[in-house]
């Protein structure tokens, strides 16, 4: 991370309950929108740390304008792992909440995150909000379609009709917008760099906070936020992450997604070791030794 600078914020607030990090890579529409959703409907204390990957679309300027935002930046894209370490260093509160730029966040999403956090009772967790998405990408989210770019975002109606669709909290944190706590952040190691520029580096963190002993992954249907749907991904030059998770764990995402965390399931309470069946035992080791051996030819 030797070639990232750091910028703290020149009127950081008191106090943040929330370190909210935001990683960001040329696409100031979005970082505006997502900024602005978060002034606007937070009311839990927060700070606001931004990675600025390149920056050559004039979101270096208008975040230095910003004297409530701390800020990283790398003159290459450095990916979403090393940002997300980097905002770590930055990051001052003891929850730190991990968001997408191009998410809109609603009223509420934060003060529902908080109750949760103050009724378990622990370090041990990873809470996600729920994503409204004009597609949906998973049984997590909300598929309701109220703009697919920030110029076509019906912003009216989005605030309007969000608490109108019914969803219920589920099984799997995984995906932002998720929160825990900096020490079992500390203890994981952060977000895993052989990942990067990113992509299974979300379900790699489960898995780190699994082994870690988390067992309380839970989303929450309520607090929601609108994600116009991976803007940055459709950009990027992609890591193999689907070989490199099986490299690493010894078994698939999806492995980990239905059997460890049972993602999408109405949740349920905290989970139980996971129950693999003796097929995917199977499978998981035919992929192994299947890369292992490609690897040795």
């Amino acid at each position: 991370m030797a070639d990232i600078q750091f910028f703290l914020a020149k009127n950081a607030p008191e106090n943040p309950y929330f370190s909210m990090l935001i990683p960001s890579w040329n696409n100031l529409p979005y970082l505006q929108l997502c900024v602005e959703s978060i002034r606007k409907h937070s009311v839990v204390p927060f700070e606001l740390i931004v990675h600025l990957n390149e920056a050559k679309d004039g979101s270096m300027e208008w975040v230095e304008a910003q004297s409530d935002i701390a800020y990283s930046f790398s003159e290459e894209n450095v990916g979403v792992c090393h940002a997300m370490n980097a905002m770590r260093t930055l990051a001052r509160a003891d929850y730190l909440l991990y968001l997408n730029d191009d998410m809109v966040v609603l009223p509420d999403w934060d003060i529902l995150l908080q109750k949760e956090i103050e009724l378990v009772g622990t370090k041990h967790f990873f809470f996600s909000s729920t994503m409204i998405e004009p597609r949906a990408q998973s049984s997590c989210s909300i598929e309701a379609d109220f703009g697919r770019t920030a110029e076509t975002l019906q912003m009216e109606k989005l605030l309007s009709e969000y608490q109108q669709i019914p969803f219920h909290d589920w099984q799997g944190a995984t995906w932002p917008p998720n929160v825990v706590h900096k020490d079992l952040w500390d203890a994981a190691g952060g977000y895993s760099v052989e990942f990067s520029p990113g992509m299974y580096s979300d379900p790699d963190f489960s898995m780190k906070l699994w082994q870690a002993g988390v067992r309380l992954f839970k989303g929450l249907g309520n607090s929601r936020v609108y994600h116009f749907g991976s803007i940055s991904v459709k950009r990027v030059k992609q890591n193999k992450g689907y070989f490199q998770f099986i490299r690493k764990w010894g078994m698939t995402s999806s492995t980990l997604s239905r059997y460890y965390l049972r993602r999408g399931e109405r949740f349920d309470g905290p989970l139980a070791e996971a129950k693999v069946p003796l097929l995917v035992h199977v499978k998981n080791a035919y992929y192994r030794y299947s890369l292992l051996w490609r690897a040795n030819q």
